[in-house]
């Protein structure tokens, strides 16, 4: 595994995380927030964080890309808007031939923070401090990065699974221990 690129969506500001994953050590690389202009229709939202996402993907060329699934907000609208900015960003994603994988916001606070509660404030110091980063990241990036980080872990693991599994031996269609 290579650069990831980890997205916080979110109609209004849609945040991103690129780290490089090798050898099981992460290592940053860029993040940031792309602010959309509130006066804009949601259509008009949409274009520009699909279009923004396109420009990171080609700038920074990653091999994965990650995405924080919708949770259900009190709000059904806001959920809705909340969708449609994921829709958006996982198009540009496949727009590039990017395999998209996504995560519940508790999976990605339990592998960063180790509390699937956990709230902003822990998260930022957790990337801050395994990210090596000299100063506190911004809310959205710093969700970025944490979507980008479980999935290198997640991928890790299953790298792991996966040898663990190969070195067993099948005998007509199962598995030898």
């Amino acid at each position: 595994m290579a650069l990831i690129l980890g997205i916080d969506p979110g109609s209004r500001k849609t945040g991103y995380g690129i780290i490089n994953y090798l050898a099981g050590k992460p290592t940053y690389v860029s993040s940031g927030v792309i602010r959309v202009n509130s006066e804009f229709t949601l259509p008009e939202r949409l274009k520009v964080i699909f279009e923004s996402v396109c420009e990171v993907i080609e700038r920074y060329q990653p091999q994965q890309f990650a995405i924080e699934n919708v949770f259900m907000a009190s709000n059904a609208s806001s959920a809705l808007k909340l969708g449609q900015a994921r829709g958006a960003a996982i198009v540009a994603a496949c727009h590039h031939n990017l395999p998209v994988a996504e995560y519940e916001a508790r999976k990605v606070k339990q592998a960063v923070v180790g509390n699937g509660a956990a709230d902003k404030v822990q998260v930022q110091h957790m990337i801050q401090s395994i990210l090596k980063l000299s100063g506190t990241p911004q809310e959205d990036a710093a969700d970025a990065l944490a979507v980008a980080l479980c999935h290198a872990n997640t991928h890790q693991y299953l790298v792991r699974t996966a040898g663990a599994r190969s070195q067993h031996k099948f005998r007509r269609g199962r598995l030898i221990y």
